[in-house]
């Protein structure tokens, strides 16, 4: 692990010490770990026959879950004594086994220890987990990155809904899933990006058949697109790396908010560093040229992952106080997906590259992070990198910018759809 990341919030920068292993927090010889019976970690020096609220050799606090792992269940005698069953292993235990996935208490970004790095993956991040009674959504989720989020949420039993264009790619890849676990709880539900009026109807359709929702991973994109007008008059990459998800964060947000604590993921990129979006320049014909003498793909692309990094910004300002959090989140360069299929010279970079670059499972590490972590749930309005946050181009920390795109954004909605853009509870 690196020292010295830097993470930021909406706020204010602040500089992370990360150490570099984890064993300082092992125990001491003669220390124990235990709990109370709501959470609170305490420790016991066995010498002086002494407790402590503060880990011996850190200095901080810790709490466990409110869930059991996965696969336990926590049972009590006749005689009141409180017991723990394994049912995968078929074992018992009076330990609490959540004590093995105890957090640091986080207020801010300030007390956040990296925990995992560029070589975790996502099921190790869940480790322990169980994330039953929680619904996500993850869009593109039949392939790629989006699929082993989808995956790796699913095998720790939350309700996946697999939100791609593509309804056979969806349960042709659900089907995966379930034949790995047949209990998993997956569905597809049709959406289109590069149409406004899908998103609006996807979004109807989920709440009138579910209550709540606890993850929204805004994982689709494309890449390397020539240009392209869709059947709302806009450039492709700007509606569907950018503004359909944004409609959808901003069309879900109550029932988002009313699953509070829930949390919105958009996947950016690090080539946001290189977008030419400002806020001397910024005006809906430069996100969305309506020529194709001003278009140029890979601007295109770098500009609406800046796009979604001032929308993290500008979502937790607005959204943060009601108990959602935000994130973006850049998994990983030149990751094997179907990203590169535009163009045969990308597919052929992606093919070189590929022996050097993260697997799949470790591209979604971050995603899962930022979606399901206890780690990371006091520090919305971050951009991940690696599962630490780290600081992005200046550009992206722009108050300013970000309120801009806001408002030019609805703009852009309304003026396609008119005043029922935001009323999905009729279409």
């Amino acid at each position: 692990m690196q020292k010295g990341h830097v993470g930021y919030n909406v706020n204010f920068l602040t500089a992370m010490d990360v150490p570099e292993t984890d064993s300082e927090d092992e125990l001491p010889p003669g220390w124990e770990q235990r709990c109370t019976a709501d959470g609170l970690v305490f420790y016991a020096e066995h010498s002086s026959q002494s407790t402590h609220w503060y880990h011996p050799r850190t200095g901080k606090k810790k709490k466990v879950v409110g869930e059991m792992p996965f696969g336990w269940e926590r049972q009590i005698t006749e005689e009141g004594k409180v017991f723990f069953c394994d049912h995968v292993n078929q074992k018992t235990t009076y330990t609490d086994p959540r004590l093995a996935f105890a957090v640091e208490e986080t207020e801010n970004i300030g007390d956040l220890r990296q925990r995992f790095d560029s070589s975790s993956t996502g099921l190790q991040v869940l480790h322990g987990r169980d994330l039953s009674g929680k619904v996500a959504i993850v869009t593109g989720a039949n392939s790629g990155i989006g699929y082993e989020t989808a995956r790796t949420l699913a095998f720790h039993g939350c309700t996946v809904i697999f939100a791609c264009r593509d309804i056979s790619k969806s349960e042709s890849a659900i089907s995966k899933v379930t034949k790995l676990r047949p209990n998993a709880k997956c569905e597809a539900m049709e959406i289109d990006l590069s149409s406004l009026e899908s998103v609006r109807t996807f979004s109807h359709t989920f709440a009138l058949k579910y209550n709540c929702l606890h993850m929204l991973i805004l994982n689709a994109g494309v890449f390397g697109l020539p240009y392209t007008i869709t059947n709302d008059g806009l450039e492709a990459i700007f509606q569907i790396n950018y503004l359909s998800h944004f409609y959808l964060a901003h069309l879900l947000q109550p029932v988002l908010e009313t699953s509070a604590p829930s949390r919105i993921i958009f996947l950016s990129s690090e080539s946001h560093r290189f977008a030419t979006l400002d806020v001397t320049n910024i005006t809906k014909d430069f996100l969305s040229p309506s020529l194709e003498s001003y278009f140029t793909s890979i601007l295109a692309y770098n500009n609406s992952k800046l796009c979604n990094i001032l929308s993290v910004v500008e979502m937790q300002r607005r959204f943060g106080e009601r108990g959602i959090c935000c994130f973006a989140v850049h998994p990983g360069n030149v990751i094997s997906t179907g990203l590169s299929r535009n163009w045969w010279l990308y597919r052929l970079l992606f093919a070189v590259v590929r022996p050097y670059s993260k697997s799949l499972q470790q591209a979604c590490a971050s995603v899962v992070y930022c979606a399901a972590s206890q780690d990371i749930a006091n520090c919305g309005g971050v951009y991940v990198n690696n599962c630490v946050p780290c600081k992005p181009s200046s550009v992206a920390f722009d108050n300013i910018l970000a309120n801009k795109l806001w408002n030019i954004s609805l703009g852009i909605i309304e003026d396609r759809l008119g005043k029922r853009a935001f009323n999905i509870l009729s279409l």
